[in-house]
């Protein structure tokens, strides 16, 4: 779960679609897949391994696409969405912004693993990719990412 689609995202139309953010990277790296930059490979990849992509924010004042700029936001449903399907037993937060954004506006969910992962944003430049990957790998200490 991340936060809002940064400038370039929404350009594109897609999920993490700034080519220096980890995000995808990281996913086909953790799956063992050959790395693709086709969008269309990226979605099948998350849907194959049953991965949702949503942001906290559904609507929001941001000048640039900085996490920090964020203001006035108006969350997704994020409640309805956890409380509708009892299939989603984890939500891994992309960065400490989305986790702080999410504990605004809603509950934690008693049969919902919660993990803050490193956020895969360029803009994280304190850690290089391989320090992200590692943070990131600690997704299969919650759930058995071979069967996730």
């Amino acid at each position: 779960m991340g936060t809002l689609p940064s400038k370039k995202s929404l350009e594109l139309q897609q999920y993490y679609g700034h080519s220096r953010n980890a995000f995808w990277k990281i996913l086909f790296t953790l799956f063992s897949r050959k790395f693709s930059s086709n969008y269309d490979n990226r979605k099948s990849l998350a849907v194959e391994n049953n991965i949702a992509i949503w942001d906290v924010c559904h609507t929001a004042i941001r000048k640039g696409s900085l996490d920090s700029a964020i203001k006035g936001e108006t969350p997704n449903k994020i409640d309805e969405l956890a409380t509708n399907n009892h299939s989603i037993n984890t939500i891994a937060f992309n960065g400490q912004k989305a986790a702080k954004l999410y504990d605004k506006y809603f509950p934690k969910f008693d049969n919902i693993n919660y993990i803050t992962l490193l956020s895969t944003s360029p803009a994280n430049a304190k850690y290089n990719f391989n320090e992200k990957l590692k943070n990131w790998s600690k997704i299969k200490q919650i759930i058995d990412i071979d069967n996730f």
